[in-house]
């Protein structure tokens, strides 16, 4: 049963994120096999000002070993 956590910069419209919610969700079932009714997608707004502390750090730099597709920059430098 995925479930699928998204942190991002507060702002986005519902109907985007709602986009976002459906895309995530065909790209698990056509890739993990699971029906559609096995999947379930948050998403988190975090103000900008907050990202590094409350997500860069506790959620990419801390945990490594789970990050499949690490991102390219480093809010830090």
């Amino acid at each position: 049963m995925p479930h699928v956590i998204v942190k991002m910069y507060s702002g986005r419209p519902r109907q985007q994120k709602a986009m976002l919610a459906e895309a995530i969700t065909k790209a698990v079932t056509g890739t993990l096999g699971y029906g559609e009714e096995s999947v379930s997608v948050a998403i988190e707004d975090v103000e900008p000002k907050d990202w590094a502390e409350a997500v860069y750090r506790p959620d990419i730099l801390d945990r490594p070993d789970e990050i499949y597709k690490p991102p390219g920059y480093d809010p830090f430098k």
